[in-house]
């Protein structure tokens, strides 16, 4: 998978027009989310419950403390909360896909648009750069499989380069933070219906109406829940289980190099240096707070 991300941006340029950019847009979307689905096939409850209560609650309060520090970072940098909680929560829950749907139910002003765009582009490269430097980090600081899984599920923002650093380790590493990572995307629904409450509360902005919203939980993570749900009552055959995860793995594998495509390293550096601090600062206070976390628990 790395090296699939590898020579994806090595591509990018195939993204720049043409016949290609329909084809990588289907395949970094489309393909990954069939991938992460039928990732739950491989997925049991008994997994859930191998993380135990300390982990599961260390992931949530760190969602929680990524939002709340996206939202002081940007009120001392000046740059509203709007950004701030644009970006926290883009990096504390699952990117893009968070900052879409974030984007959505914010009242909107002459710098909505920009600030999506760079939201995006920013995630989409610091997850790069984290699914590189991550593993090695991991295995520098001799984490476990179990924590390392947790660390990089728990830190890193997009699903796909989740999926790439995990089981760029191992097995078992790749479904964890696979698993942890699902946990953050779930906590989507909750915190949007909650900021959409208190923005309907407090200020006079309503968020459009026009167009599709995304969904609060995207279609494939209901699937992937129903996998896990069918392969944790043992009703998935061991077959059908070495087939979906064959397919999985394929469609993962294609995917992440589609990513690889999308990712520009330069045009996120066009924005403004304060917004490139603030996001830069969000994701290492993520990963340096599971990571603090990870060795209390383990003492």
């Amino acid at each position: 998978m790395l090296m699939a991300l590898l020579i994806g941006i090595a591509f990018h340029f195939l993204t720049e027009g043409g016949r290609c950019p329909e084809g990588i847009n289907f395949t970094s979307k489309t393909v990954l989310r069939i991938g992460v689905a039928l990732l739950g096939a491989r997925i049991s409850v008994e997994m859930l419950v191998g993380l135990g209560p300390r982990l599961i609650s260390l992931v949530v309060a760190g969602v929680i403390l990524t939002i709340l520090f996206g939202l002081l970072g940007a009120k001392m940098l000046g740059r509203g909360w709007r950004f701030g909680l644009l970006t926290g929560g883009a990096v504390a829950i699952c990117g893009a896909s968070a900052a879409m749907a974030i984007a959505a139910i914010l009242p909107k002003n002459e710098h909505s648009e920009r600030n999506l765009i760079f939201t995006v582009l920013s995630v989409t490269v610091l997850s790069t750069i984290a699914m590189i430097a991550y593993p090695i980090i991991a295995a520098w600081l001799n984490l476990n499989d179990l924590a390392a899984g947790v660390f990089l599920g728990g830190t890193i923002h997009d699903v796909a380069q989740v999926i790439g650093a995990g089981f760029s380790v191992n097995e078992q590493t790749g479904e964890t933070a696979a698993l942890v990572k699902l946990i953050r995307v779930t906590m989507l629904a909750p915190v949007v219906l909650l900021f959409a409450l208190v923005i309907r509360a407090y200020t006079n902005a309503k968020p459009e109406k026009n167009g599709q919203h995304p969904p609060l939980i995207p279609f494939f993570v209901l699937m992937f829940l129903a996998f896990a749900t069918i392969n944790s009552f043992g009703l998935l055959p061991p077959l059908a289980q070495v087939l979906l995860a064959d397919i999985s793995k394929w469609s993962l594998l294609v995917s992440i190099a589609a990513v690889g495509m999308k990712t520009s390293l330069k045009t996120v550096f066009d924005v403004g240096g304060q917004a490139i601090v603030l996001i830069v600062a969000q994701t290492v206070f993520i990963a340096s707070f599971i990571l603090y976390g990870l060795a209390h628990i383990s003492h």
